[in-house]
């Protein structure tokens, strides 16, 4: 009899732990955020170019800082360092920040549909460069002014 209950009581506590290893491992898969978006020109993630076409956004895992960008069609993919960034109110749709400068798009920014925070990707080295270049120039010229622009996807 002794016996029986300790191996209801097992089965029990089996049936709770597998229950419960579930219901963390749905939390975990329904929190983290993928942005899927078509990118209709080259740009620029860090010092890796991507051609355009469709592509899928996401962090490593949720508590990771690491954005993976991925493309499609090539499966070629670039990883970047990003921070958090909040607005007062989410927006329905997610979305792509993008810095144009000249012919150079760079991905600054990434956005889950109706969330208040996304990831902000740290400039590289040569949208620094371009942008002292042309803040530099831009007091003299109108062209300079205009060549700089922030595009949303």
């Amino acid at each position: 009899m002794r016996q029986q209950i300790l191996k209801g009581i097992t089965m029990l506590m089996l049936v709770v732990a597998v229950a419960f290893m579930t219901a963390v491992a749905s939390a975990n898969g329904q929190s983290s955020r993928t942005v899927i978006a078509t990118v209709p020109f080259e740009f620029k993630v860090g010092d890796r170019a991507l051609p355009a076409g469709d592509y899928t956004l996401g962090t490593i895992s949720d508590s990771s800082s690491a954005l993976v960008i991925r493309n499609q069609d090539s499966n070629r993919a670039a990883v970047r360092l990003t921070m958090p960034i909040e607005v007062s109110k989410a927006s329905d749709k997610g979305k792509l920040v993008f810095h144009r400068y000249g012919q150079n798009y760079f991905l600054s920014e990434v956005w889950s549909g109706g969330e208040t925070t996304g990831r902000q990707l740290s400039k590289s080295k040569q949208e620094r460069t371009i942008e002292s270049q042309l803040a530099a120039i831009s007091s003299k010229s109108e062209l300079a002014r205009n060549n700089y622009e922030t595009i949303e996807i």
